[in-house]
Parts: structure tokens; sequence; C-alpha cells
């Protein structure tokens, strides 16, 4: 019984606690500029897998303020919310983080890390998820119930030690956090022969930390960049720490090029993946021009575990109905389209070409950032939440950050 219930109900569990299905994991790029995007990068080698390799780019120079501006720590401190504790711990975390990743410590960026921050974990290092227990409990029940296994039957398999001492069935009763849940798939994925569990299993939690970060996303950037911190054990559990979970998000949110007029589209990708606002106003004028109906979702090819599944999206046909109109073979359009996670699309033919032709089409300037239209999904989520309200909810963080600006 015990070789059924693990695999498909705990296996399919676990992964479904992330607020959203993480994008496939972009290229990670040094260094925000001091007006809004990110300083381009030096060009870099094709990203491997799901999470690319990279070679570190060298420094980039910012320029300094235009008007003198309080220490980072100081101007930090100002823009914490009151509620914030350890204030120096989160604060020296945060501005450690910008050192590292040679981001600008400007009023500006330390509010988009702070509304994250609040928005994912109101400041808990390790998020508190309510009724855990309970999520958990009626997942199993859902899993177990298509093979007629009664839920009393699989509580009572449950009750076998772990490695703590306790039994599973009690570390689920008692959990309280996504890291307690990661530590038991740990301990389950160690004991596999034990529990005739299938040898290799993969932890399926994939976002981490008090801002909710992939875990490949981590993996991939360290590649990209050296992390600052010594540390002991695997990354995935350096994530969940404090200043671990605040680096990767910074990253994540900060660490790469994107000329949006409004960071609340930072916030969006942050949400659906790296450059999905720019990919969703592409699919618009694509939708415009072809007078195809199209979901802007951001994804403009379709992907399994992380990389192009090689099916064509609706985007990919519409753009292949087109191809005559824009005088580029099919071939090329598919070229240009797997750049579509980088920030080397937007200067790519087919990207020039389409919002061209929207632009002349429209009689004027086209949108280049719009919000993904994707609905949220998880066990933790009962109402009907999407993208675009987490990005506008983070916005209005943000707005009450920049009020506290002594700036």
């Amino acid at each position: 019984m015990r070789s059924l219930f693990f695999p498909v109900a705990l296996l399919s569990l676990l992964g479904g606690c992330a607020s959203h299905t993480p994008a496939p994991v972009a290229t990670p790029f040094p260094l925000a500029s001091q007006q809004d995007g990110l300083a381009e990068p030096a060009p870099t080698p094709a990203p491997i897998a799901s999470a690319p390799v990279l070679t570190p780019s060298a420094p980039v120079s910012v320029a300094p303020p235009k008007k003198a501006s309080l220490p980072p720590a100081q101007l930090l401190d100002r823009l914490l919310p009151d509620y914030v504790k350890p204030r120096s711990g989160w604060r020296d975390d945060i501005v450690n983080a910008f050192a590292a990743l040679q981001l600008p410590p400007t009023a500006e960026n330390f509010c988009a890390a702070i509304a994250v921050i609040e928005q994912e974990s109101t400041f808990q290092a390790d998020p508190v998820v309510p009724g855990l227990p309970a999520i958990v409990w009626n997942k199993i029940g859902e899993k177990v119930a298509g093979y007629h296994i009664p839920l009393p039957l699989v509580k009572a398999a449950l009750l076998k030690p772990s490695p703590t001492g306790e039994s599973y069935k009690s570390r689920i009763d008692g959990l309280r956090t996504e890291r307690e849940m990661n530590d038991l798939f740990e301990d389950m994925a160690a004991e596999a022969g034990k529990l005739n569990l299938p040898v290799g299993m993969k932890n399926p939690i994939n976002t981490v930390g008090s801002m909710q970060v992939s875990v490949a996303f981590a993996q991939g950037h360290v590649r990209a960049w050296p992390y600052p911190y010594r540390y002991q054990g695997s990354l995935r559990n350096e994530a969940f720490s404090r200043r671990g979970g605040i680096y990767f998000g910074v990253a994540n949110l900060l660490h790469y090029p994107a000329g949006y007029r409004d960071m609340i589209y930072r916030f969006a990708d942050f949400n659906a993946g790296r450059y999905s606002s720019r990919n969703a106003a592409f699919q618009l004028a694509v939708a415009q021009l072809s007078g195809r109906k199209l979901a802007p979702d951001g994804d403009l090819l379709r992907y399994r575990d992380g990389l192009p599944s090689g099916e064509a999206s609706s985007t990919e046909r519409a753009l292949y109905r087109m191809s005559q109109q824009l005088g580029l073979s099919d071939s090329a359009i598919l070229r240009d389209l797997k750049q579509e996670k980088n920030s080397g699309f937007s200067q790519s033919v087919l990207y020039q070409k389409v919002m061209a032709l929207a632009d002349q089409q429209q009689g004027r300037k086209v949108a280049r950032e719009a919000f993904p239209q994707i609905r949220l999904n998880s066990p933790k989520i009962t109402r009907k939440l999407t993208t675009e309200w987490f990005a506008r909810r983070v916005g209005w963080r943000y707005d009450n950050c920049l009020k506290r600006s002594p700036q």
C-alpha cells in the first residue's frame, strides 16, 4: 500500500505548494542602472537545461546618484516597515545582497525588494502557511481516493518513525512552514528504499524562503554570479535562510536588464517569469496583426521541464502564418523566439519587425509591456488570483514604501 501512496500522493502534493507555477529559468544578468532598467550584459553562453551555466560578467560601473543620499543602511532603516524584527538582521541582509549583486541602493530598488518580501512572507524568513496540515491531508485524501485506499489506512501506514524519531504522520500533523515540509520530503527521499519509494526521487518543492524564489533559479544564478556567503549543506537549504532568501529574491527581481516604464512590470515578471511582461505585450501585437486570439501569458513557446517542448505554441503558429508579411522564414522566426527568456529578444529581427508593424497599424507606439494573463493555482490559494493581482498588490506596497523615503 505504501508503494502506491507515497509516490502518487506526496510527490504531487508537495509540488503544489508554490504560489504559482515556476516559469523556465531565465538567464541572470548583472547590475541595475541608476535610472530604471539594468546595464546590458556581456555576451553569455546559451543556457543548458533549465538552469543556465554562465560565466560571471565583469563588474559594470554605476553612475553616482544625481543628488546626495543617506548611506544605504540608514536609508533602508527609514524604508522598512515598523513591525520588522529583528530589524538589524533584515536591514543588513538586504544591504549586503545589494552590495554583492552590485545593485544601486536607491529608495526605488530597496522599496521593490521590501514590497515583494512583505507580499510573500511579511518578513518571515520561513513563512508560516496557515492550516498546512489540513492542506496536506486533504491533498493526500484526494490522491489516494483514486486508488480506493481509505485515508485512515494511509494514516496508519504513516505511523512509521522518521529520522527525527517522530512518525511521518506526526510530522505532517505538526507542519507549519514550507521548510518543515521540505525537510519531511528530504527525509522521505533519503529513506526511499525502506519506504518502498522509487530511488532517486527529486524534491518537488520549487519555491522557498521569504521571497519565494525558485530553487532552480538560485542554482542557475550561482553559476553566473558568485554567491557571497559560505554555507554548509545544500544550496536549497541555504535559500531557506533569511540571507539566502533575500539574496536570491533580490537577484530574481532586479538583477537583469529590462526597460520597463514602471516597476510594477518587474513585479509581474517576478511572479510569471523574467520578461513575461515584455512577451505578453509582444503577444498582443501578434494578435492584433494576425487577427488571431492569443492568450498573453508571456510564454511564446511551449515548455516541458524548463525546455522548449518542440510543439508549436499558438503564438508560434500565428507568426508562421505571418512569415511572408514579416519577410522571415519559419526557421528564422523560431530562432528568435528561442531568445524569449533573455534581454536579447528585444533586439531580435522578429521582435523589431512585429512591433514596428503594430505601431504602423495603430498609428502610434503600442505598449512594450503588459500584464501576463495567468491564473495562480495552489492549495494555499482559495480565491481567483492572477499575476496582475499579484503585481498590483506588490505595487501598492511599493508605493506605500516610497512614501517613507526621506528623499
